[in-house]
């Protein structure tokens, strides 16, 4: 909302010390007109809903104009019952008011104008006011990853149940979509697509933090025959901060917890034809044992690349299928040779203990291949292999703000709707 300033000026009483003859001037109510309680503005004050109490359609703008030059309005604030407050603009000469985003559907609004007289004394009308329910198609979010503990690499993803294109529609729906996070850090939402926005921070999500969202989108247009749907809402934690560096080129994968090194391992990784994805990756999931086989990857039977194998201890970290896993068939190679079809291979004991050590969300880092790189979007979670600057780039918010809260470390992404 744009404010212009008020132009009412603070009077104080000061104790001055004069001839009794002269007598004392107290600041009492006949003083200023400022003392004085507002008067009523009713009759100065036109708004474009109708009687007060009425019901109407969510799509018209809200509108508050002076009915003569008596008086200007210094103010408006409306809001819905949960304290959200509509964006507005106030004109220079306090004649007219009007709202800048969209009302909501099937809320009460409750509006409270400040006006002032030519000579300062302050005014109000107070308009309370509900929307019409949304008709039409309902656009619902679901959040996620599902409730519980992740790495500190997790990004949080919303789908919505319809495309939104549009520029505007996309910052309504963004505007909707707020995050918390305790510690606070800078964090934003990215369009991976025209149904899909993937949440991070600038850097990884600090250890042991806590991260809620939701979408608060219940009713509001989207355009002509869409509106938000019931509000969704995800609480997750982070773990300690796991970080898994493998060297493709020098064949060893070196393991971190909370910055301490607690293990450096040998690994055979992609050969060439399979080469490993370069760039930053984050566990997916965990299985203790899959049978793997070429023709997954589209490898014919009977090549002399097809394999039928046993596999333990397998921690994913693309959606095509590279994993981290016992290998102990090329146990040869270990530290020596990349002999792989694109997974990272080590001894049982090691790809046991690692398989323990991670969880989702967790970060496996590669680096020194020779292979293509880790896209960031459509083969499981690559967010980390796009710069902070590109990444804001793809937040409908662009002119955004982060707000961190008083009430402890938390921070959180607040719009106005």
């Amino acid at each position: 909302m744009t404010n212009r300033p008020n132009r009412r000026v603070a009077l104080s009483c000061a104790l001055i010390l004069v001839p009794l003859a002269v007598g004392l001037t107290a600041c009492g109510e006949d003083a200023s007109p400022f003392a004085a309680a507002p008067y009523d503005a009713s009759d100065q004050i036109a708004v474009n809903i109708g009687e007060d109490g009425g019901t109407v359609d969510h799509r018209k703008p809200l509108e508050v104009t002076t009915t003569g030059s008596e008086s200007r309005i210094t103010d408006v604030i409306a809001s819905d019952g949960s304290g959200r407050r509509v964006r507005g603009e106030l004109s220079a000469d306090g004649s007219r008011w009007h709202s800048t985003a969209p009302l909501t559907a099937g809320v009460r609004y409750t509006v409270l104008i400040s006006t002032e007289k030519a000579g300062g004394a302050p005014g109000s009308r107070t308009v309370r006011f509900e929307t019409k329910p949304a008709n039409g198609r309902k656009l619902d979010v679901t959040l996620g990853p599902d409730k519980g503990v992740y790495g500190v690499g997790q990004p949080l993803v919303a789908e919505l149940s319809h495309r939104i294109k549009d520029p505007g529609q996309r910052r309504t729906v963004e505007h909707a979509l707020l995050v918390d996070s305790s510690p606070g850090v800078e964090g934003a939402w990215h369009w991976a697509d025209s149904k899909t926005l993937h949440y991070r921070p600038k850097e990884y999500w600090p250890e042991n933090a806590t991260i809620t969202a939701r979408a608060a989108l219940k009713g509001v247009s989207i355009r002509d025959g869409l509106s938000g749907g019931n509000s969704a809402r995800l609480s997750i934690r982070t773990g300690d901060r796991v970080e898994a560096l493998v060297d493709i080129g020098a064949h060893r994968m070196t393991v971190r917890k909370n910055g301490k090194k607690l293990r450096t391992v040998p690994v055979t990784t992609g050969k060439p034809g399979f080469q490993t994805r370069n760039g930053v990756k984050v566990v997916l999931g965990k299985q203790q044992f899959i049978r793997m086989r070429g023709t997954s990857i589209g490898i014919p039977e009977g090549s002399s690349e097809s394999y039928d194998l046993p596999v333990h201890w397998n921690t994913q970290v693309t959606g095509s299928g590279e994993f981290v896993h016992a290998a102990p068939w090329s146990a040869g190679s270990h530290g020596s040779a990349n002999v792989s079809h694109g997974c990272t291979g080590m001894s049982t004991d090691n790809a046991r203990w690692f398989f323990q050590l991670v969880r989702k969300g967790d970060i496996v880092k590669y680096v020194n291949g020779g292979g293509e790189r880790m896209p960031v979007f459509g083969n499981g979670f690559g967010d980390w292999n796009m710069s902070w600057q590109k990444w804001r780039e793809g937040s409908a918010l662009r002119g955004g703000t982060q707000e961190r809260g008083t009430g402890g470390d938390a921070a959180r992404l607040r719009f106005e709707v």
